[in-house]
């Protein structure tokens, strides 16, 4: 066998078993999601990554000379983990994120048949890709305001013969030439929903994002109105490009919480969505009374009046405007 087989051969077994162990964590329970991820390798998209922190950081890549390293960088890519893939002055712009919180998302998004997606946050390419295979390429629309990671994702795909629409843009303007839209999927954490894409949706569409470190699922009514729940699951992603800082008190610990409180899960969620309009503590004693709340008893409503968060009922009596917007609203992939 040469050389150049028995390394397609290493990567196909790796492929497979990411497969098979996506499977078997209930990551991938729709048969058409298990078949994309299947037929579309991690490690195409992947040819590079960075480990470690700070002044820490280290290459790996597929082309390494020392052997010992290409199989480190093989072993990464297929590891169900977040891989940082850009980095400028030190800081994380882009990254491969997680395959089963891919697959949960990509469930989540409730694409049928003939769907139109706009994905915000071209990334490396992978998700744009399992997006094609699913739907097909015509169908498919990914946006990044960086040149680089849109022409690196664009040739990614073109290696699996991908060909989808690769737009350089502001991803909070969505894509007004290839609307209107089904679903929306977006890949970076958002302060608050950009309203111009309702309006580049069908009545009926379905917005998936990231928002507090949670997954909001909305449902567009019309241009002036979506609604929805956040899901169970938890999600942590590259803030969007260009975006404010998080307020203070909005990560670690504010004073006067208890440390083990403001490091629970849920209490953390809750912290960051009313971050700006309860105090920490007022937070802490809502969410005790309210039986500690977890994520999907809170929601969003976007209107053209404005933004809110809620826990249960949209029409209150819990109900926390959402922040302004700052900066352009494009991910960091």
């Amino acid at each position: 066998m040469g050389a150049h087989a028995e390394v397609r051969d290493v990567r196909e077994v790796a492929h497979a078993a990411q497969v098979r162990e996506l499977a078997a964590a209930g990551a991938l329970d729709d048969p058409a999601w298990r078949a994309a991820f299947a037929a579309v390798p991690r490690h195409v998209f992947v040819p590079c990554y960075f480990t470690g922190r700070g002044a820490g950081h280290e290459r790996l890549w597929a082309d390494d000379p020392d052997p010992g390293q290409r199989a480190r960088w093989l072993r990464g890519v297929y590891t169900d983990a977040p891989l940082a893939t850009r980095l400028r002055d030190g800081e994380l712009v882009s990254s491969s994120s997680q395959p089963s919180l891919m697959a949960k998302m990509l469930e989540a998004l409730e694409v049928r048949d003939g769907d139109h997606v706009l994905e915000i946050g071209a990334g490396t390419g992978y998700n744009a890709a399992l997006l094609c295979h699913r739907l097909g390429e015509d169908l498919v629309t990914t946006v990044d305001l960086d040149e680089e990671i849109t022409e690196s994702a664009r040739s990614h795909l073109a290696q699996l013969g991908y060909r989808p629409a690769v737009v350089t843009g502001d991803g909070a303007r969505g894509c007004p030439s290839r609307a209107p839209f089904d679903r929306i999927l977006v890949t970076c954490t958002l302060p608050l929903i950009p309203h111009a894409w309702l309006g580049q949706c069908r009545p009926g569409a379905r917005i998936l994002a990231p928002l507090s470190t949670g997954l909001i699922a909305l449902t567009v009514r019309d241009a002036e109105l979506a609604e929805g729940r956040f899901l169970h699951t938890s999600a942590y992603f590259v803030p969007l490009r260009g975006a404010r800082a998080a307020p203070p008190g909005t990560y670690g610990t504010p004073q006067g919480l208890p440390y083990e409180l403001v490091e629970n899960e849920r209490f953390q969620f809750m912290l960051v969505l009313t971050s700006g309009a309860l105090h920490p503590r007022e937070a802490l004693d809502l969410w005790r009374r309210e039986g500690r709340p977890a994520r999907e008893r809170f929601g969003v409503t976007v209107s053209s009046e404005g933004q809110w968060s809620w826990l249960d009922d949209p029409q209150g009596p819990y109900v926390w405007p959402l922040g302004e917007p700052a900066g352009r609203a494009d991910p960091a992939g």
